[in-house]
């Protein structure tokens, strides 16, 4: 077909809308998008049997709540991310801790703190101890107190709590209150690196475009405080091989902390803790909020559906 004969058949889709009625912006967006996708079909001789295919594959993603994963996996969350972040350039602002991907598997409600808060609500056996603690500053240099650092990671079979049962509610979930000098400190595990479902529709797709499916071990973060920008981010686990190899492209060269080791004895007589462990210092530097600037605070839906 001819473009201007696509363009015909859009044309009559869009004469049965009732003027007045709906939204215009929903309206301007699915007439594009669907002439987009009929440009496409045409280009690539898509067939029918692979449109079905792709309703059926469509279908299965939805009912097995894997569009998060999806979004991440086409690279979509990171190229919103980028975008958000030549618009702040725009407005002039620059440096702070970088933004990336929040990921699916956040839930708001997790348990409050000041200043310090062990992250694990059920010890897992065989995982590393963690510590990491740091400031929140303004784009100034100055300590933020009051602020909140909102953390979660998964467990070491790669699972998130309130999405895996077998967890207690919000482990390894928490929102620490930075104290009168900006300051948070957690105790925790150094998490793992994991992949999305196996055989289940994000891993059907990548694997259909030569792709995998897995994430290096990372640490979650939302960073909030009164007249500041909400910072949405994360850490990876230096030493981790996929950190450039990340199919949700969310690593970023400074959010790989550099991680210092103590052995027990170095534990005990340097900070009177009895076991050994490791140390991530990581200071989050968060902007001041300004008019005409889009909102950093993102409307989506949270928590299992």
């Amino acid at each position: 077909m001819e473009r201007s004969q696509i363009d015909a058949v859009v044309e009559r889709i869009k004469s049965t809308e009732v003027p007045g009625q709906g939204s215009e912006r929903i309206k301007e967006i699915v007439n594009r998008l669907t002439t987009d996708l009929f440009y496409a079909i045409e280009d690539l001789d898509i067939q029918p049997e692979e449109i079905w295919k792709a309703v059926d594959w469509l279908t299965t993603t939805g009912r097995n709540n894997e569009w998060g994963l999806v979004v991440a996996g086409i690279g979509l969350e990171h190229f919103l991310d980028l975008r958000m972040d030549e618009a702040e350039a725009k407005a002039g602002i620059t440096g702070g801790t970088p933004r990336t991907i929040e990921g699916p598997l956040y839930v708001p409600g997790s348990p409050e703190s000041v200043g310090y808060a062990e992250l694990e609500t059920e010890p897992e056996e065989g995982g590393e101890r963690l510590y990491m603690q740091g400031q929140v500053k303004d784009e100034d240099g100055k300590p933020v107190p009051g602020a909140k650092v909102e953390v979660w990671h998964c467990n070491l079979r790669g699972m998130y709590s309130i999405f895996d049962s077998s967890q207690p509610p919000f482990n390894l979930r928490r929102a620490i209150i930075t104290d009168e000098n900006g300051r948070y400190k957690f105790k925790s595990i150094l998490p793992v690196g994991y992949s999305c479902p196996p055989g289940g529709a994000t891993d059907q797709l990548l694997k259909a475009i030569g792709r995998h499916g897995n994430r290096p071990a990372h640490i979650h973060f939302f960073v909030t405080a009164p007249g500041h920008r909400k910072l949405t981010t994360q850490i990876n686990i230096e030493g981790d091989p996929l950190i450039w190899d990340d199919f949700a492209f969310a690593s970023r060269e400074e959010l790989v902390p550099h991680i210092t080791r103590y052995s027990a004895s170095e534990a005990k007589e340097k900070f009177n803790i009895d076991e050994p462990f490791a140390s991530i210092d990581f200071d989050f530097e968060i902007h001041k909020e300004r008019e005409g600037v889009f909102a950093a605070e993102i409307e989506r839906t949270h928590g299992p559906r």
